[in-house]
């Protein structure tokens, strides 16, 4: 298999349907299963790889899916390129499941998941710890770590206010689920952190781009 240095969505879905990723996923589910839970009249959005089985509860709107294909396109409930074919201000909750680790334009992709959101409402990003040992599990399958201080200066250069500490899960090295969120990323392969959309931000941002829907057409 060839090595990629860059992100590849494609290379990146089939490590997740892997042994390796899905003990990954398998350990992220209840903090899926609590994002989907936050705003529980709202449907919200969910992106990730198409190999993850969303948790199903009486009652709980199930989330608009997509998936990244290719170097920008994605899948699942709609085919569509960024921007993301949604208004603005829409949703109260964004789920992003390794969408940003499997993509080449996370910064355009965080944009439009600020730009969905409703003030008030929430992102949960899920992302790998580069500094885990794991890495040698996915070094060269198509994704790309950051550290969490990465990702808060991406996250608030969109508008949105990252919680100060990330939470780490997963197993240290062995390939079974290990679900327990943990305080800080530490060696752990994955990390959660969450972020509000405030009415105003702390810090000027970028005005976002408004995108309205046709009459009829369902956000």
């Amino acid at each position: 298999m060839a090595f990629r240095s860059h992100p590849d969505s494609d290379a990146a879905a089939a490590w997740f349907a892997g042994e390796a990723g899905q003990a990954l996923l398998a350990s992220e589910a209840g903090c899926v299963h609590a994002a989907l839970r936050q705003f529980p009249h709202w449907r919200g959005l969910w992106l990730g790889p198409s190999d993850v089985a969303l948790p199903e509860e009486a009652g709980l709107p199930a989330p608009l899916r997509l998936h990244p294909v290719g170097a920008s396109a994605f899948t699942g409930d709609l085919r569509c390129e960024l921007p993301l074919p949604l208004a603005s201000e829409c949703c109260a909750l964004v789920v992003v499941q390794h969408a940003a680790d499997m993509t080449v334009a996370p910064e355009a992709l965080l944009e439009e998941c600020a730009r969905v959101l409703i003030p008030g409402g929430w992102l949960w990003m899920l992302a790998i710890n580069p500094l885990s040992p794991w890495r040698l599990r996915w070094a060269g399958q198509g994704l790309r770590g950051r550290e969490p201080v990465s990702w808060r200066r991406r996250l608030r250069a969109v508008g949105l206010v990252p919680e100060p500490v990330s939470q780490g899960l997963g197993p240290t090295w062995r390939t079974l689920a290990h679900a327990p969120l943990r305080p800080g990323v530490g060696l752990r392969p994955a990390y959660l952190l969450r972020s509000e959309k405030r009415s105003a931000p702390l810090t000027p941002v970028r005005k976002a781009r408004a995108i309205g829907m046709p009459a009829g057409t369902h956000a």
